[in-house]
């Protein structure tokens, strides 16, 4: 069970243990550890921790691109723009991001990010 699974996961759950310390052990880790919400190419920021965005857009974007869903759409919020930039700077260091930019009006605005991944087709060849 990747680490993604388990921070998506805690959507779900109560917010005493949706709150609670990832380190922590808990006797509630087994149902934590079953929980996974779809991976459907749209992902809102907002319920997690802004610690957790550079490693969560990473894990989803690779689990996206695995499942051959190459439109995605990141729902970072408006506000001063620090979670969009972080956005931004972690999709330009991904090889699976062919290019990217802010939502239309329609999907979010200057809210969101569109993401459109490089199909698995385009992935070089081994030799």
């Amino acid at each position: 069970m990747g680490w993604w699974q388990w921070l998506f996961g805690r959507r779900g759950l109560p917010a005493n243990l949706a709150d609670r310390d990832a380190a922590q052990p808990a006797e509630d880790d087994e149902i934590v550890d079953q929980l996974e919400i779809p991976i459907d190419g749209v992902l809102d920021l907002h319920t997690f921790r802004p610690a957790d965005v550079k490693r969560l857009v990473t894990d989803y974007v690779v689990e996206c691109h695995a499942r051959g869903i190459c439109q995605l759409r990141i729902i970072h919020g408006k506000g001063k723009g620090v979670q969009r930039r972080t956005v931004h700077a972690v999709l330009q260091r991904l090889p699976q991001v062919e290019r990217f930019s802010l939502a239309g009006p329609e999907a979010g605005g200057w809210g969101a990010t569109v993401v459109t991944l490089k199909s698995k087709q385009s992935r070089p060849h081994a030799v």
